[in-house]
């Protein structure tokens, strides 16, 4: 039985891909192997957001032909979409497949192997219209699901290659979602995560049916338990789509919603499609709808022009709209960007200042927001052992006896706590009920109470 070997670098929405193309591979009858393990195929689905993305996608090329280089090693993702020719010219690269060809490349790989000579198929992404459908049952070694609902941006937002990487948007059908979601939550899954490169920008390609329309019909799978949005821009929260979260049941309460930056300037230099007083208004309108959500969001710091005053803007911005944790990004020149040829590029030492800054305002939040819910009782999905720096997996914090797991509740607070190691694994994935004993500004301590059964939780 030939073997198949698979490395994904980047965002969610690429493991979701890897996922579906193994699928294919496995319909076609072979094995699947560790990426370190020699192999008859290696497939290695890139990223490039930034140039040290390419970088890294390189590394995994070389570390796949010196495994074995006799293998057929096979690229796609978006550096391959993006550089299909430099991909190309890397000794031992036998396939370069685009974003939309995926579904293709178990057919092409037989041909590399029948024809013995490398192949590319990497089209003009922009100009795809349908959305490629790709069906994944079943994640193997994961308690959560993702569940793709669109590729594609139409934003260009000046700093992103993304657009030309991943083309337009489009929208997956809504019966395939639902029929999805429905065949995920069957195969036990309790939390599915709605995903895509521009997940709030669902049915801009439809006539008039948008993302709240596919929760309401989500809504209706009755063997879901949990769905979570996986990120969405202030600018398509609508009051439609408000009071449809208002009303869910199934919907977690967490929004991750990218700010990117706290200063009306440097979203205009960044062609971000709303203002700072736009996007608090927004926030204001979930939380009157929704008092306990958790608001998540993306900044960007050192974006080029950012000024000492720019950034306190940010600073004071964040802080005001009570985010419950930051993802923060020195801004990375990416070649090919109208950003990188910016004026007033920031420099490094500046930009990493003003990470740590954000960092410790974010752990400050983190912890404010979870000392509301100390003293009750969350639903927690345990995802995997808790394993602490130099520890042991299921070694609790400080020596603390137990053996202990780790996992988010529906806000999105991560919470480690001790269960008797005999049921472990039975809890795993599963949805647990624990008490949250202590707050801090990343890891949540909490105390296990009891496993909800399937029918409980349904």
């Amino acid at each position: 039985m030939a073997t198949v070997a698979f490395q994904t670098l980047g965002c969610k929405v690429n493991y979701y891909d890897t996922e579906a193309i193994w699928q294919v591979f496995k319909s076609a009858g072979y094995q699947r192997v560790d990426f370190e393990q020699a192999a008859d195929v290696y497939v290695i689905n890139t990223c490039s957001v930034t140039n040290t993305g390419d970088k890294k996608s390189r590394q995994m090329i070389r570390r796949a032909v010196r495994r074995n280089p006799e293998a057929v090693v096979a690229v796609t993702g978006c550096y391959a979409q993006l550089a299909p020719a430099e991909v190309a010219a890397i000794a031992g690269v036998d396939l370069v497949v685009g974003n939309d060809r995926r579904s293709q490349v178990v057919h092409l790989v037989e041909a590399v192997r029948r024809e013995q000579h490398p192949y590319q198929s990497v089209g003009n992404i922009l100009k795809t219209r349908e959305f490629e459908e790709m069906d994944v049952p079943y994640f193997e070694e994961r308690t959560r699901a993702n569940l793709k609902i669109q590729d594609g941006c139409n934003n260009f937002c000046t700093f992103c290659v993304i657009p030309y990487a991943r083309g337009l948007i489009r929208s997956r059908k809504p019966e395939n979602i639902v029929l999805q979601a429905r065949k995920l939550a069957q195969a036990g899954f309790r939390e599915i995560v709605l995903t895509g490169i521009h997940t709030g920008g669902y049915g801009a390609d439809l006539d008039g049916y948008r993302l709240s329309h596919l929760i309401e019909e989500l809504e209706q799978v009755e063997e879901l338990y949990r769905m979570r949005i996986s990120s969405i821009e202030a600018s398509e929260i609508d009051d439609r789509l408000i009071e449809v979260l208002r009303q869910s049941h199934k919907v977690c309460r967490h929004l991750h919603i990218p700010l990117q930056a706290g200063h009306n300037q440097v979203l205009r230099k960044m062609n971000r499609h709303y203002t700072v007083e736009a996007f608090a208004e927004k926030l204001a309108k979930l939380r009157d709808a929704l008092p306990e959500l958790a608001i998540t969001s993306d900044v960007i710091v050192g974006f080029p022009g950012e000024t000492d005053e720019y950034f306190a803007a940010t600073e004071e911005f964040v802080a005001q709209q009570r985010f419950s944790q930051l993802h923060v990004f020195p801004y990375s020149p990416r070649t090919g960007t109208p950003a990188a040829r910016f004026d007033g590029q920031v420099p490094e030492d500046v930009k990493e200042e003003r990470v740590q800054r954000l960092l410790s305002l974010s752990e400050e939040l983190t912890q404010s927001y979870a000392q509301t819910f100390v003293g009750r009782a969350l639903e927690v999905i345990p995802e995997e052992p808790l394993n602490l720096e130099e520890g042991r997996p299921g070694e609790g914090p400080e020596g603390q006896p137990g053996y202990w797991l780790v996992g988010h509740t529906d806000n999105y607070l991560k919470v480690a706590f001790p269960v008797p190691e005999t049921a472990a694994q039975d809890v795993l994935g599963q949805v647990c009920l624990v008490e949250l004993e202590r707050a801090h500004s990343c890891l949540q301590i909490g105390k296990w109470q009891q496993r909800r059964t399937q029918t409980d939780a349904v």
